[in-house]
């Protein structure tokens, strides 16, 4: 890969296109969450999460907290995955303490149809959220745009929510594989189309988030994950050719490489459980590697915390590097523990 190279690129950018950095960007998943107290503040005004992601003037707010308070290099743009089918006609709320619900795909609803007009009607305040970004964010803060995955979405629109096996999802891919493709198949359309006008409107990089991944065995990870992802890489790439992709098709262990090599993203993002000195052998030879501290630590911190940052950046420091959590942060994080983090990468 690439180092040295002189540009006045983001860091994030830079590191996406190949550039080996002596301190890697960072930025964590769910930085924008109920960790922070601003977050908390702002959500109780707004009265509800979708309200938060439907908002400009909320959604603005709850990105840029991150940021003021603690300088990451990227910024992610604040939504939710469930935006998408929301946006194609399912219903979708969210069960305090709980989280989200979808009223379950019956075998008596058709396959969703993608309305191009009404889904983007639905999505423009998010567009608006990204192009006041923009606007807004420091000159050096990447903006991330991201959509969640077709198998992930596709978990929820058929289950109602999450749950760590998927067996409502994997049932219907075996018992009627027919039906279960449309799905997938109009959903990556939907994610394309998505990712697409994200990017125009100021979205610098996106991230994939394929979080239910790992539930797939091999074969079905190649059609569910693989090949549907690789539909939507194309797609953005033929509209906006010069935007790095994330993938994070998450807990998928040795799956990575082959996700890594078939889908040609720019960037990979691994869970806690991927060794780092396994990723960079195995896939910093092909893209950037992001990740992967365990989210725990950010409840507990202290030595084990800064032991195991400086493993992460000892193993990974040869290639280009993204310094990310091996999940989102969660909420009883501890703020002390996330300035300890920056200190300890940034010195």
């Amino acid at each position: 890969m690439k180092s040295g190279m002189k540009t006045e690129e983001k860091l994030l950018i830079r590191t996406l296109k190949g550039e080996t950095t002596p301190v890697p960007p960072v930025w964590l998943m769910r930085q924008a969450g109920r960790y922070l107290p601003e977050y908390r503040a702002t959500r109780e005004t707004a009265g509800g999460f979708l309200n938060l992601c439907y908002s400009p003037d909320f959604a603005v707010e709850v990105t840029l907290q991150p940021i003021r308070r603690f300088g990451f290099d990227a910024s992610i743009l604040f939504s939710d995955i469930l935006v998408v089918p929301h946006a194609m006609g399912r219903d979708v709320w969210f069960e305090t303490g709980e989280g989200p619900r979808l009223n379950p795909w019956t075998d008596d609803q058709p396959v969703p149809v993608l309305d191009l007009e009404s889904f983007h009607a639905h999505l423009a305040p998010v567009y608006e959220t990204i192009g006041r970004l923009r606007e807004e964010l420091p000159k050096e803060t990447s903006l991330i745009g991201f959509s969640g995955a077709p198998w992930t979405l596709a978990t929820y629109v058929i289950a109602g929510r999450g749950k760590d096996d998927q067996a409502a999802a994997r049932k219907l891919m075996f018992s009627n594989p027919a039906r279960f493709k449309a799905l997938i198949d109009v959903l990556a359309d939907a994610i394309s189309h998505y990712l697409i006008r994200q990017i125009d409107s100021g979205a610098e990089v996106v991230q994939i988030f394929d979080s239910w991944a790992g539930a797939l065995a091999p074969n079905a990870f190649d059609a569910y994950c693989i090949e549907p992802t690789v539909r939507i890489v194309n797609a953005v790439r033929a509209a906006h050719p010069d935007t790095p992709i994330i993938g994070f098709p998450r807990a998928v262990g040795s799956e990575y490489v082959d996700f890594t090599k078939a889908t040609g993203v720019d960037g990979i993002s691994i869970d806690q459980t991927a060794s780092p000195d396994w990723a960079a052998k195995a896939i910093q030879p092909h893209c950037a590697v992001q990740g992967n501290l365990e989210p725990m630590h950010m409840v507990t911190g202290g030595d084990a915390m800064l032991a195991d940052i400086d493993r992460i950046r000892a193993a990974l420091s040869g290639g280009p590097h993204i310094f990310n959590l091996g999940h989102g942060i969660t909420p009883d994080a501890n703020i002390d523990n996330v300035h300890a983090l920056l200190k300890r990468i940034r010195g």
